[in-house]
This record gives structure tokens, C-alpha cells and sequence, in this order.
């Protein structure tokens, strides 16, 4: 399977030092939104789907006033996943399966560019965000699933994946749903096989490298720290799961290869 990464949201909010950890505190930061783009023998598969072309039209109504106040979003039409798969060529139709890590409002925006698209969540993922609370319905945007998706819901993990619980949600391709939970209570990491190492996306299973590094390198910055708190679900199980993600990295780093969504440093380690 050939494997394309795609930056399919740019956000650049205020306080650049308190976000990536250097900079000044008036300065705009940088935040990629990393997806990927499969080319397998089922079709194109996309891992997250980032901004999409109607939240670039629509942004305070899809996104929501607050989030693009906040975070600043570029707002690129060349940067949705939909223009990016054009320009390898290839047509939205092409698409034949989406794997969300999560249907946060940054990964899930671009679904309603691939209307044909099998878009594959755990049940409690789906339940989550399809009847959201008045809180959560600043993260779960309803807008974004009006073209009604064409939901695949997944209920058990029969696989096992390093220790972790997994489902290979699509038949004859070497890609997993590896729960990763807390972010959200459906969150999952995607593992697909490239050569002999696999690659996980971990979606916001954490939101800077140190968080999973096994050597005391560069602090995560204050600021993206407080925001990864503010925004988790379930605090005793994210802290859970990243302290799994660490153990991962330290007995089977030769043969798995972990990225978040959100951290450009990670994202330039591909480009």
C-alpha cells in the first residue's frame, strides 16, 4: 500500500511559545491537522479528513465561531483533503473508506466531501458525537454529518494488536482500529502496515511528541498541556493510554512508528 501524508488544516492560534514551545507569546503558532491517504486494492482509504470544503465556505456555522476565533484556522480550500487527492490525481469517488480517529470537528469536517465513502467509528464514538451534550456540541458539530454519512459502526475488537485490542474494520487491507481511549470515548488509533513497520496515528491520543518519548528531550509547552486537559473526556483513561503508547515505544519501537494529528514536528518528519 502506498501511504501519502496530508496536512489537511492548518491552525494558527495566539501564543506561539505556550503552543510549540518557542517563539514569542504574541507570535502565531502552528498546528497541522495529519491525515492520510491510503492507496490500497479496495480503493483510496483517508485516516481523519481534517477541514473540509464546506467549512472553508461556511466556517462559523460548520466550525463554529468560538473554534475559528480561537484557533485561527488558514481556512484553505488547497489544503482539504479533497483538493489534495485531486491534485494526486485522483477523484473524490475514489474514496471508498474513511477511519476517523475521532469525529472531533478538526478531523471530521471533511466527510461530507466523500458522501460515498464507508466512514468506519467504534458505537461509542458514534453515540458520542451523533447526540451530544450542550458542551460537547462545540466539538461534535451536527453540521458536518447533515449529507448523512454513511456510517460503518463497529462494536467488538477481536484482534490483537502489540497487546493493544484491534479490528481490521475493512476486509483484505492490513489497517487497524486500535481504541485509544479518553480523548473521546470511541477514540482510536489507526495502524496500517508500510514495508516491514507499521505507522500508528494516534489521532489526540496526545498532542506533542514528549508525551510518549522514552528520553527527557524538549517540555511539552504549557499552554498545548492545558489545552489537551481542557478538551479530554475521560482524564483517568487518557493518561491511561498514553502511559500504554510509552510502554509501545519502549518494547516494540523497532517495529512501530507513532505520529499524533496535531504536531508539526511529527508531520515534518514525513514531508
Amino acid at each position: 500500500m502506498k501511504i501519502h501524508h496530508l496536512n489537511c488544516g492548518t491552525m494558527c492560534p495566539v501564543c506561539k511559545r505556550l503552543i510549540n514551545g518557542s517563539g514569542g507569546f504574541f507570535e502565531r503558532a502552528k498546528i497541522v491537522c495529519h491525515c492520510l491517504l491510503i492507496e490500497s486494492e479496495q480503493g483510496l482509504i483517508l485516516v481523519d479528513a481534517g477541514v473540509g470544503t464546506a467549512d472553508v465556505r461556511e466556517p462559523s456555522r460548520r466550525l463554529g465561531a468560538g473554534f475559528v476565533g480561537l484557533m485561527a484556522p488558514q481556512l484553505s480550500i488547497g489544503e482539504t483533503a479533497l483538493e489534495q487527492i485531486k491534485g494526486l490525481g485522483f477523484q473524490a469517488s475514489d474514496v471508498k473508506h474513511i477511519v476517523p480517529t475521532h469525529l472531533d470537528l478538526d478531523h471530521a469536517g471533511g466527510l461530507s466531501d466523500f458522501p460515498e465513502a464507508a466512514v468506519h467509528v467504534f458505537e461509542a464514538e458514534h453515540r458520542h458525537a451523533i447526540n451530544p451534550s450542550f458542551r460537547d456540541s462545540f466539538r461534535f458539530r451536527k453540521m458536518q454529518f447533515e449529507h448523512k454519512p454513511k456510517w460503518t459502526i463497529h462494536a467488538q475488537t477481536p484482534e490483537t494488536w502489540f497487546g493493544f485490542q484491534a479490528i481490521f474494520p475493512i476486509k483484505d487491507v492490513e489497517l487497524l482500529m486500535v481504541p485509544l481511549i479518553g480523548h473521546t470515548r470511541g477514540h482510536v488509533g489507526v495502524a496500517v502496515k508500510q514495508d516491514s513497520k507499521w505507522l500508528l496515528h494516534c489521532g489526540d491520543a496526545y498532542f506533542h511528541r514528549s508525551e510518549v518519548a522514552l528520553t527527557h528531550g524538549e517540555p511539552m509547552p504549557a499552554g498545548l498541556a492545558f489545552f489537551e486537559k481542557l478538551v479530554q473526556t475521560l482524564p483517568v483513561e487518557r493518561k491511561a493510554t498514553q502511559a500504554r503508547l510509552r510502554e509501545l515505544v519502549k518494547t516494540n519501537g523497532s517495529e512501530v512508528e507513532l505520529f499524533c494529528a496535531h504536531d508539526p514536528v511529527e508531520y515534518a518528519r514525513y514531508q
